[in-house]
């Protein structure tokens, strides 16, 4: 597949027009687009995301603690829409000057923390709660280790690969080889791994896991990119047994289905106050109460 050859001009200019399909929220510059403030519940812990792998980590990490007996963990979820830029509204803005989801607010204390970057949330409650985080300096350093290894490789899976492969309004053979081969070799060194160990930390399940799994567990279990095939990733049982004991975890499963759009609507729960919500509040028996009402 030959492709037209691009020479960069001497100074780069915007061109909204090949944003391709996030062209209407991509843009070079930082800050508010609009005033929106945030809502607030009832909970000390406000969480403002979306079901993306990186908005799944942290609702993964509440349902864990709360299903460790950590009831300071409960927590509101605020679904944040980012293909109609609700990232950049004012109040989101203020919790996080990068206009990304996830983001936490903790009004437990005399003043609002707020946390942004997903691993940084995953660590501030580990270490909050005191829980998900080994203790032993050996295992914790392993622990920290694979975090930032995914806070590092994943850009390039989703920014380089998933971009390319599904989102680029062209499809361009040297991006998706070049970050095919990337996605490939990344998943050999999880498999690597955990060839020799249950979880990543080693034999404690912990944040790494937690933050590993929406991604590369996703990946491997057909449920990124639609790319399972692409990537043969067969070729990677350690990972796909590592994945498939992960999603068996009923705190997994509840953390997924957490601001959720996209799938099943008996897994898409938007907001999430109350652990009754799992049970009466997703969207097909919302759907159902709003068909049986009489108009």
């Amino acid at each position: 597949m030959s492709e037209s050859r691009y020479t960069p001009p001497r100074v780069w200019t915007w061109d909204q027009a090949n944003g391709g399909q996030f062209a209407n929220i991509n843009r070079p510059i930082a800050g508010p687009t609009h005033e929106q403030a945030l809502p607030v519940g009832e909970h000390p812990l406000q969480l403002y995301s979306l079901a993306t792998p990186n908005g799944v980590k942290v609702t993964i990490m509440l349902e864990e603690l709360l299903a460790l007996g950590h009831r300071g963990a409960e927590y509101d979820a605020w679904l944040i829409r980012i293909h109609e830029g609700e990232q950049f509204g004012s109040g989101f803005v203020a919790l996080n000057p990068n206009s990304k989801i996830p983001v936490l607010q903790d009004r437990s204390g005399a003043q609002p923390q707020r946390v942004f970057e997903s691993g940084a949330i995953l660590l501030y409650l580990a270490e909050k709660f005191g829980a998900l985080l080994p203790q032993d300096l050996a295992t914790r350093t392993e622990c920290l280790s694979w975090l930032f290894w995914q806070m590092g490789s994943a850009p390039f899976l989703g920014g380089g690969f998933g971009h390319f492969y599904v989102y680029a309004p062209e499809k361009f053979e040297y991006a998706i080889n070049r970050f095919a081969m990337e996605a490939k070799r990344q998943l050999d060194v999880l498999n690597r791994r955990l060839a020799d160990n249950r979880w990543l930390a080693g034999d404690e399940y912990s944040i790494a896991d937690i933050a590993v799994w929406p991604w590369y567990g996703e990946l491997v279990r057909g449920n990124l990119y639609g790319a399972a095939e692409f990537l043969q990733v067969q070729e990677y049982p350690h990972v796909q047994r590592w994945a498939n004991e992960m999603a068996a975890r009923p705190a997994v499963q509840r953390g997924r289905m957490v601001n959720r759009l996209r799938g099943e609507l008996s897994e898409q729960l938007h907001e999430r106050h109350a652990a009754s919500d799992f049970d009466t509040r997703t969207q097909d028996k919302l759907q159902a109460q709003e068909a049986a009402t009489p108009a």
